[in-house]
Formats: C-alpha cells, structure tokens, sequence
C-alpha cells in the first residue's frame, strides 16, 4: 500500500489493536494486514506470485486482488514460474474468458513473459529481488510519510525491465517490497 493509494491515520479497532488505516475497510484488508503485509516474504515463486499481484493491481484497488486472488491462484497454476513459464496461446485465450481474475490482456500476457523471464534468471527471482532491499528505517508515523516510491524501487524496476520484465514501474517494484517485507511500512503506532 503506497501513500498513493490510501489515506487517513492509525484507528483502533473492535478489538483494541490499532492498525494501518488502510486495513479498515474490510476482514479482508485487515487478514492481509495482520497476516501478510510487510512480512518477510522469501521463495522464487512467491516473489513471482506477488510481482504478478501488484502488476494486475496497478490501477485498480488492491481489495479487488485481494478478492480474486484464489482464482488468480487456480488460473495461474499456483504461479508456479515453470508451469506459467509454459503458457501459450491456448492459455491466454483461457485467462482472457475466466471471470474470477482481472481479464487483462497485457497484464497476463505481461505475466508469462515474467515467468519466462524469471526461468531464465541466472539467480533466484528471491535473490534478485532481496539484493534490492533498503536498509532498516523508522516505521512513518502518519501515511503522508509513506512514499510511492523510493530511490531502492526505482533501481529495482529499472534492473528488472534491463532484465525483461513488464509491469514493473518504480511505484509496483515499491509496493512489492512492502508486501514482502523489504520494507517495513507499518505505522508507528499499528499493533504489528
């Protein structure tokens, strides 16, 4: 969650824990919040996993990838790099008719040109992409403090669209190291 795409301070919740404004919205947002969101994430398809999350949400809100990130699981054979690596024709054709993902013709096929890519990296797509992480900082404590982007994302996006990859702007490759716990963006104050 970039400063872009939320607003607004800590809350307490029902049950007493105070959190990041932007999970409040939903049992969904605060799951994720609670469970997931700036934890360290490590294994190549994860990391793939959640590279193709943040490009299918650019422009969207994240509770709609929340929402439909089972079928995204099941369409994308549980993103695993080698089988989407595989993807052909056929399975563009299949992604574009199934309803319980975002059908978008340049994200999916964005998707397994990514797989392909991250099959063929000469390390890890979890080295790669941890060799891009930011020394430790303090939590911000408002979300004004928390940016889009940092000078970290920008080299990421630009080393991996060197490499291939698509859909991997400063603003996505920011978002994907707070999902995976590059980054710890968590307010001051939230419980986690």
């Amino acid at each position: 969650m970039t400063a872009e795409t939320v607003s607004g301070s800590a809350a307490t919740e029902s049950d007493g824990k105070i959190r990041c404004p932007w999970s409040e919205g939903s049992q969904l947002y605060r799951d994720y919040h609670d469970n997931e969101w700036g934890k360290p994430l490590h294994g190549d398809d994860a990391m793939f996993e959640r590279m193709c999350l943040e490009a299918f949400q650019s422009g969207l809100a994240w509770i709609t990838i929340l929402r439909k990130r089972p079928a995204f699981r099941s369409a994308f054979a549980g993103f695993s790099i080698e089988r989407v690596a595989a993807f052909g024709d056929d399975d563009v054709a299949r992604l574009l008719t199934d309803p319980g993902i975002v059908r978008n013709r340049a994200k999916i096929e964005a998707s397994i040109a990514n797989a392909r890519v991250a099959a063929d990296l000469d390390i890890g797509l979890d080295e790669l992409i941890w060799s891009f992480a930011p020394a430790a900082r303090p939590r911000p404590r408002v979300i004004a403090e928390v940016p889009a982007t940092t000078p970290e994302s920008i080299a990421l996006a630009k080393e991996l669209k060197r490499r291939g990859f698509r859909f991997v702007g400063p603003t996505t490759a920011y978002a994907l190291m707070q999902a995976t716990g590059m980054v710890d963006d968590h307010l001051v104050d939230c419980w986690v």
